[in-house]
């Protein structure tokens, strides 16, 4: 099902708009789904490592060669284990799985846990056999929804990111969105488009212009973004952005570009992209999520383009709205692991 798109309409003046409490990006602890904690090679024997969600202690090591994930450091695991939390059902470990590169994590009721529920990523390798040079990691000074939204509206690139991946200069635009209870899913067409200052420096694109359709499928619960970019001519530049909620201003993004088609020295190049675009994204981000804590504030706007950004935020809303009244299920349109190939445009 496609949305409809709205025109901008101008805010109300400040003195007679209510305060707004309708969309607070770090409200949203929805639970029951795996979470993608780290990429797989930065857990190993040695030495465990620590992460947080929604302010949850998460505590990962190898035990042979077998991924653990525990609240407390293995160390003070049976000493500790009497503090454990329903997160662990009392046993202080948490259900784990490794796939794709990366340790995924339940953030939930444990018995819930199913490894059906993973979400299906085509283009990366089921063992995670990438080399190094794909993954990265970066950090926002915001709540992880509003990290996803700020991808999400894609448009925004145009004008943080013209000087890497192109402006806003094209013959055509269009935006869909599809949805399911548990997935948002945004189709970026653009024809003739400015080569992206990238594709030209590093990939040998030597045209004027490019054809651009880029697809972004978003997991609600996990914020989990799957993003296939395609650029003709040019390459295409999958790539997974699964944004963990560290906290109500801190998400964290270990990123995996699946690169390797690309020639040299775009594949090993476009993976550090991520060092660029982050300063620029954060410096939006980070004064944008304070505000939706001040009444003052002034309201969103919008353009034509937000269609998948609202939403978004409309999906958040019922699944949050759900799980207050208890309702932890998945609905019957929901199939998380289902295969993604052709709605991200692979097949074509």
């Amino acid at each position: 099902m496609n949305a409809t798109t709205h025109a901008a309409t101008a805010p109300e003046p400040l003195k007679s708009r209510p305060p707004r409490r309708d969309w607070l990006p770090a409200n949203y602890d929805l639970r029951d789904t795996w979470f993608p904690v780290s990429h797989s090679r930065d857990v190993t024997e040695q030495r465990p490592i620590r992460r947080i969600i929604h302010s949850q202690p998460y505590f990962l090591w190898r035990d042979n060669g077998r991924p653990m994930a525990g609240e407390f450091h293995p160390n003070q695991l049976s000493s500790q284990r009497h503090q454990a939390t329903a997160f662990t059902g009392g046993t202080g470990l948490y259900p784990v799985v490794e796939r794709y590169g990366y340790l995924w994590v339940w953030y939930g009721n444990p018995d819930h846990a199913d490894a059906l529920l993973l979400p299906h990523i085509p283009f990366l390798p089921l063992d995670g056999s990438l080399p190094g040079y794909t993954q990265r990691t970066v950090r926002f000074d915001a709540a992880s929804a509003l990290s996803v939204e700020n991808l999400i509206d894609l448009t925004h690139a145009d004008f943080l990111h013209a000087g890497t991946i192109g402006d806003g200069i094209s013959e055509s635009d269009v935006v869909e969105v599809e949805w399911t209870s548990e997935t948002v899913t945004r189709t970026r067409i653009v024809t003739k488009k400015s080569v992206a200052p990238i594709m030209r420096w590093v990939g040998g694109v030597r045209a004027r212009y490019q054809d651009f359709r880029a697809v972004l499928h978003v997991h609600l619960r996990s914020n989990v973004c799957i993003s296939y970019p395609r650029f003709r001519p040019g390459y295409d530049v999958p790539n997974l952005q699964p944004f963990l909620p560290v906290g109500q201003h801190r998400s964290r993004c270990d990123v995996t570009f699946n690169t390797t088609a690309a020639p040299v020295p775009l594949r090993y190049v476009m993976p550090r992209i991520a060092f660029v675009i982050q300063p620029q994204d954060n410096s939006v981000v980070r004064p944008q999520n304070q505000r939706y804590f001040d009444p003052d504030q002034p309201l969103d706007l919008h353009s034509r383009f937000d269609t998948p950004g609202t939403r978004y935020r409309f999906q958040m809303e019922q699944l949050a709205a759900r799980q207050r009244r208890g309702d932890f299920s998945y609905g019957a349109d929901a199939d998380p692991g289902r295969d993604i190939s052709g709605l991200l445009g692979m097949l074509d």
